[in-house]
């Protein structure tokens, strides 16, 4: 795509402070974008009623590209998930999560190079509940073949792109024969029209035992919504933590960043936030725009930052604040 002007949502817990940082960071790259900003989550809703107010939605139906900081979604009660929400109404179905080791922050693995395709519409997230009386609560999963089938096509369709060698298909058709199964054999269906790539499938309580084993072993996987989103959470911790870990959610006209990682209410305000993350599901954002040049170039201050080790935030081991070091990267840009 060819744009100057982004859409950004700020959120809220943690959200406006690497919403800053990351902005700042891109500025000091010359990544030559104008944004149209919003508040956007509780507060909001709190105090006017709308998660996102209208000029948000109209602002990204005029940008086509959104990139959002953490929200808070309350427990039990409340308003939706606003990610749902966005996925839903937008149809952002290809949530990609790549988890890779950085040598310079340790971690028991130190080969890890995954990237996680989650179906990001439908399965239990597609919000399908019913209450059948005051002890009974009905959760309904839909899987789809037009859906199972553009996921899997955006996993082998990356892996070609990028010379990856496997894709995992994660599933529990061993228990949910009919959905589960759909989703399994639609993998197979598509996986050989990619004669050069190799496909297997697993059962999902089988990958999280493999991945804290042998993480190694997996390249691609392309999975459901439930399953990728705490796949990717464990994959997350394969590397550092949520905190290292960016997202793209991708749909066949609009495209949303964001760090996967919640708003942390809890440290918000303390200037303690780490915007790696964040800042990572930007580089993203830039090379979809084109600008592969200065994300490569953002990432490589990040590296030099962390492999320094001397500047980070209390989640990687460190005592600097937020500021501290987005100063420390805009140093090294």
């Amino acid at each position: 795509m060819e744009t100057n002007t982004i859409t950004v949502f700020k959120g809220d817990g943690i959200g406006p402070e690497i919403t800053d940082a990351v902005l700042a960071i891109l500025d000091a790259a010359g990544a030559d974008l104008d944004y149209e900003i919003f508040r956007v989550g509780a507060a909001e809703y709190e105090e006017n009623g709308a998660l996102i107010p209208e000029e948000g939605f109209a602002s990204f139906e005029k940008t086509h590209v959104l990139l959002k900081s953490p929200i808070t979604t309350p427990l039990g009660t409340g308003f939706r998930s606003l990610n749902v929400t966005l996925r839903k109404k937008y149809d952002l179905y290809a949530n990609m999560r790549p988890a890779k080791s950085n040598a310079a922050v340790k971690t028991p693995f130190e080969h890890v190079d995954i990237v996680m395709f989650r179906e990001n519409t439908e399965d239990l997230y597609a919000g399908v509940e019913e209450k059948i009386d005051e002890n009974t609560a009905h959760s309904i999963k839909i899987i789809t073949r037009k859906c199972s089938e553009r996921i899997v096509r955006s996993a082998f369709d990356y892996a070609v792109k990028n010379k990856r060698k496997k894709v995992t298909c994660v599933h529990k058709a061993n228990i949910m024969k009919l959905s589960d199964g759909l989703f399994r054999d639609v993998f197979y269906e598509i996986s050989r029209e990619y004669p050069g790539i190799e496909a297997e499938d697993k059962i999902v309580d089988n990958v999280a035992m493999q991945l804290v084993m042998h993480p190694e072993t997996f390249d691609v996987i392309v999975t459901e919504n439930l399953y990728g989103d705490i796949l990717s959470d464990l994959t997350s911790g394969l590397i550092g933590g949520l905190g290292l870990l960016p997202s793209s959610n991708m749909g066949t006209d609009f495209a949303m960043f964001e760090a996967v990682h919640g708003s942390a209410p809890d440290i918000a305000g303390k200037g303690i936030a780490n915007p790696t993350a964040f800042l990572w599901s930007a580089c993203m954002m830039l090379e979809h725009l084109g600008k592969q040049e200065i994300s490569a170039k953002i990432r490589r201050a990040v590296d030099e930052v962390l492999k320094d080790g001397t500047i980070l935030t209390p989640d990687l081991g460190g005592c600097a604040g937020t500021e501290a070091y987005t100063k420390a990267i805009i140093e090294r840009l």
